[in-house]
């Protein structure tokens, strides 16, 4: 083990520190700030700040020419009121990191205690810090950005805590571990009325109870293959809170959500299809916009054997677990450029569930997640 006891005591006062003061997508300049002194702290050679937004990277040189290494963590959280004694519990109402991305930044900061006290030999290490990962927008952000062409790695690696497995037990696996998922916001536009004389109006209320079985019946979900197909309403509004008037607006909220990339445009234009006839038929205008875009995960066999080295030799033991998994995760962009794998850390069987107001980052995992990633880049940069 590369981090001593007292390490390891002031990593867990600085991940409560986080917890404390959690800020959401695309807000997190203090959180960003504080990480920055912190690998100033360890010497990295190089900060790269503002990357997409509030994102920043740590960079620790080897002394011999090699391959870049990245490692992701999250820096934001969630607009969720935590409901928690903790001593560390949030201090800002309805924000709270109640996803553990507190937990992943305290990970990457006990890598950089380390490669600051002993460098790679050869080629880089990148400690990846990205901004707004929760709403899907940090790492397409990260990646547009032109600093980005300063750090492109050769091989990414991500993990995540997960409530419902055997604490310290890792599930990871070759392919899709995570879906792709998709936010859709479909608008209706008509003609009020007098209630009394709706027939002078065009309403969007029945083109909204049609389209409604519609989406869903695009997408029932079921077994995770090529096939699956799923589509969550989550959101119903028509008109204003009146007796006197036939509405004229309308919209329907949609999270669309396929194991594949490829999946999902198929599933995406079948909706808009849906969503065009129905409103067509309607004499209603149509407006339609996406949020939330997440790609799937999918993790490269190079990557992931890369892993299951490191598993091996730090005795953490894993299997495929229930991979891959329905929730969407904003680190599928990152392969596009090197070969990249996330695995899937245990949080307890019994741990409140990720997005739960109760639930609370397991400090112990800290040092269990360092020594894999550690080793993982001991054993390609040496």
């Amino acid at each position: 083990m590369f981090l001593t006891d007292q390490d390891i005591a002031g990593l867990t006062t600085w991940r409560r520190e986080l917890h404390r003061f959690p800020e959401l997508s695309r807000e997190e300049a203090e959180t960003a700030r504080k990480v920055r002194e912190v690998l100033l702290s360890t010497g990295a050679d190089r900060i790269v700040t503002d990357l997409g937004g509030h994102g920043i990277a740590g960079i620790y040189e080897g002394n011999e020419p090699g391959p870049t290494v990245m490692v992701r963590a999250e820096l934001d959280g969630l607009p969720i009121q935590e409901i928690s004694s903790i001593a560390h519990r949030s201090t800002l109402p309805g924000k709270a990191h109640l996803c553990g991305h507190d937990g992943h930044m305290t990970i990457l900061t006990a890598l950089a205690i380390g490669l600051g006290r002993q460098r790679p030999v050869r080629g880089r290490a990148v400690l990846m810090f990205q901004p707004a990962e929760e709403d899907g927008s940090g790492a397409a952000a990260v990646v547009a950005d032109p600093k980005f062409s300063e750090i492109v790695p050769d091989f990414a690696f991500a993990l995540h805590n997960l409530p419902g497995m055997p604490f310290g037990k890792v599930a990871l696996t070759e392919g899709p571990v995570s879906c792709a998922s998709m936010g859709v916001r479909i608008v209706l536009s008509g003609k009020t009325a007098h209630a009394s004389m709706p027939e002078f109006g065009i309403s969007p209320v029945g083109a909204i109870a049609q389209l409604i079985p519609v989406l869903r019946a695009l997408g029932r979900g079921g077994v995770l293959d090529e096939s699956f197909a799923m589509v969550t309403v989550t959101h119903i509004r028509v008109g204003e809170p009146a007796f006197g008037i036939a509405p004229a607006h309308g919209e329907i909220w949609a999270t669309l959500r396929t194991l594949t990339d490829s999946g999902m445009e198929y599933l995406r234009t079948r909706a808009v299809e849906a969503a065009e006839t129905i409103a067509r038929d309607a004499n209603l205008g149509l407006d339609i916009t996406y949020h939330d875009v997440f790609r799937h995960c999918e993790n490269a066999p190079e990557a992931v054997a890369h892993l299951r080295r490191a598993l091996e030799a730090e005795g953490v033991p894993y299997d495929r677990g229930d991979l891959p998994m329905r929730p969407s995760e904003d680190f599928g962009r990152f392969g596009d450029y090197a070969p990249a794998a996330m695995f899937f850390l245990g949080a307890g069987e019994n741990h409140p569930s990720l997005h739960n107001p109760d639930y609370d980052f397991p400090d112990e995992l800290i040092g269990i997640g360092a020594r894999v990633f550690m080793r993982t880049l001991r054993d390609i940069l040496g």
